[in-house]
């Protein structure tokens, strides 16, 4: 708020006529001087020929999701909004996951991998390709809550999330939040509308924060790290590149920059990788990540590694991470993806 300030000026007249409305005019004065001081407090607050400068401050609330600033209120007034999308060559370019404020990656059926895609702060326009929910989804989703966005699944999948806490809304319950795009091949081409979606409400609203951010200008600690490759199987290893331009670590999947639909290079400030160990039952089909327990963790950030472990007790409750020393591990505000590496793998990272 700037302070407003009440200026006064003197005009000399000259002339004898002039006396007696000068005299009228402290006598007038006088009478609504003692009139103020009879009505008491409740007569408002009385005038000044000049005012100091403010001191009210105004602080502005910060997405839960990503700790950056959300002046607009956004994020404060929405519940999570997890989406499954695809993660095939078939489904690029993939819409709306830079304005995720979480992605997660996971090894599915047969070592392909598939994002789960966490909005908060943001709703875009399309979101996709959308596929099916899987086993390790209702791990991603518990802390979280809101609303689980998905093409449907295969009963075991279904019977994994039924009792998640989330508003869930697949293709055949999403009336016109989803739509598919006939220029693309099925079953590539499902997509949801991001206002359409968060209309579906969900709890709770806001979502409780899921980790620990930095101060802005503070240091990561750590060790520099220019890039990183994360060996997920097949053809699905993802390197990501520290690029001091955008802030972030470049992603490059397949051997190609990975560009949204709408010409966004995904570049998001943090990288966590989670070793974890995925848990096979009847079937390659019925696997998925463990995320209780605990484990070792890598953070990516502003061009350092930082090292750590992760804890996961509660279902319901954020996965704790914290550095090797027991301190909290704490990341750049901004987006973060979440990288569920099978335990075992080795990172290759270029200092």
């Amino acid at each position: 708020m700037s302070a407003r300030h009440a200026a006064s000026s003197r005009h000399p007249h000259r002339g004898g006529r002039w006396l007696l409305v000068g005299v009228a005019v402290v006598v007038v004065g006088m009478l609504v001087g003692v009139a103020l001081r009879h009505r008491g407090a409740n007569a408002g607050p009385r005038a000044t020929t000049a005012a100091g400068p403010s001191t009210t401050t105004t602080t502005v609330p910060l997405a839960p999701l990503t700790g950056l600033a959300d002046p607009s209120g956004f994020a404060a007034h929405h519940p999570a909004l997890t989406v499954k999308i695809e993660n095939t060559p078939e489904a690029m370019p993939q819409w709306g996951i830079d304005q995720a404020d979480v992605v997660y990656e996971e090894i599915v059926n047969g070592g392909i991998t598939r994002l789960a895609a966490v909005f908060n702060s943001h709703d875009p326009a399309k979101i996709g390709p959308i596929r099916s929910v899987r086993p390790t989804d209702a791990q991603i989703i518990d802390p979280l809550g809101g609303i689980f966005a998905f093409s449907g699944g295969a009963p075991y999948a279904m019977a994994a999330i039924a009792s998640s806490p989330v508003d869930q809304v697949q293709e055949s319950t999403a009336g016109t939040a989803m739509f598919r795009d006939l220029a693309r091949v099925a079953p590539h081409n499902l997509y949801g509308i991001g206002a359409a979606l968060f209309a579906f409400r969900g709890a709770p609203v806001p979502p409780h924060p899921l980790f620990t951010y930095r101060r802005p200008g503070t240091a990561p600690g750590g060790a520099l790290a220019a890039s990183v490759t994360v060996p997920f199987p097949s053809i699905y290893p993802v390197t990501w590149t520290w690029d001091p331009q955008r802030h972030g670590y470049d992603r490059t999947l397949f051997g190609q920059p990975v560009i949204t639909g709408t010409g966004v290079h995904v570049a998001p400030a943090n990288v966590l990788v989670m070793w974890v160990t995925y848990v096979n039952g009847v079937g390659t089909f019925t696997s998925y990540a463990n995320l209780l327990g605990s484990g070792p963790v890598a953070l990516f950030s502003a061009g350092h590694e930082v090292l750590g472990t992760w804890s996961h007790t509660t279902a319901r409750a954020p996965i704790a991470y914290s550095t090797r020393s027991g301190a909290p591990l704490a990341l750049t505000p901004g987006q973060t993806w979440v990288e569920l590496l099978n335990a075992g793998a080795v990172l290759q990272v270029q200092k």
